[in-house]
């Protein structure tokens, strides 16, 4: 089936159709110019109230119709975007962080496209972006480290490939972005450990760019205790990286030896 495309969010007013939006990871002015515009014009918007902060809304048509879903299902919400389109409206579905990761987008667009409703997505920032901006930290460092892995712990909504499973990632030491695993934290650092040196810094961020936003940076052998001591059991994100501990080092892309197209050896120095 082929899928006609939106209208760009410059058009007014934007064409009916669903916009799945990334909200970023809670503060609002870390949305993307395209998603500030879409909610500017949505005539509905639907957003996840449990992790989507009000103030992301700031902004919104005073007219637009708002409906909480942390307490809907898939068949409450698709439904309601379903017959707000066919009415000829444009609907913005909210998603918090980036809809690429953990939004459950796959079936919404499915039904929709089913449904041939037109669907876009504008992306948005991760938490993990979040948090490496707020640790004022590249995980990519030049001889020490230079992969990032997102992953999660299996949980009762959705559970992870066995050869996904955090024991054989973590055997690559690489810098490890951990979603959704503060109620498992004793078995993640457990996995952990069997691969990382227990000094490794660990980040715990729990609620990035929300006003009770906390941020603590401890070895990985207290991750768990310091999760624990600190009450979190949701909205946490664990970035476990060698890269936090870097000392002084230096990459060679502006090294003076360094040339390439638009920096060649006969270049001036």
């Amino acid at each position: 089936m082929t899928q006609t495309s939106p209208a760009a969010p410059d058009a007014l007013p934007l064409t009916p159709a669903v916009y799945i939006v990334g909200a970023g990871p809670g503060d609002p002015d870390l949305l993307t110019v395209k998603a500030q515009k879409i909610l500017a014009q949505a005539d509905v918007i639907l957003f996840a109230d449990s992790l989507v902060p009000t103030q992301v809304l700031n902004g919104v048509r005073p007219d637009a119709e708002l409906i909480r879903t942390a307490n809907k299902t898939l068949e409450d919400i698709l439904p309601i975007m379903i017959d707000r389109v066919r009415s000829q409206r444009s609907v913005v579905r909210l998603h918090s962080g980036d809809p690429s990761l953990y939004s459950a987008i796959h079936e919404q667009i499915l039904a929709l496209t089913e449904a041939e409703v037109p669907v876009e997505v504008v992306p948005g920032i991760s938490a993990f972006q979040a948090a490496a901006a707020k640790l004022k930290a590249e995980l990519t460092i030049p001889d020490l480290v230079q992969t990032i892995i997102l992953t999660r712990i299996s949980g009762q909504a959705s559970a992870v490939p066995e050869r996904e499973e955090l024991a054989s990632l973590a055997a690559h030491q690489a810098s490890l972005c951990l979603y959704l695993a503060a109620r498992h934290v004793e078995s993640a650092q457990e996995k952990l450990l069997a691969h990382y040196d227990p000094e490794t810094p660990v980040a715990i961020c729990f609620r990035l760019g929300w006003p009770d936003e906390r941020i603590r940076v401890v070895p990985l052998h207290q991750m768990a205790q310091v999760t624990r001591d600190e009450d979190l059991i949701r909205t946490t994100l664990y970035v476990i990286s060698p890269a936090l501990a870097a000392g002084e080092t230096r990459s060679r892309l502006y090294h003076p030896e360094h040339t390439h197209l638009f920096r060649p050896k006969s270049a001036k120095r």
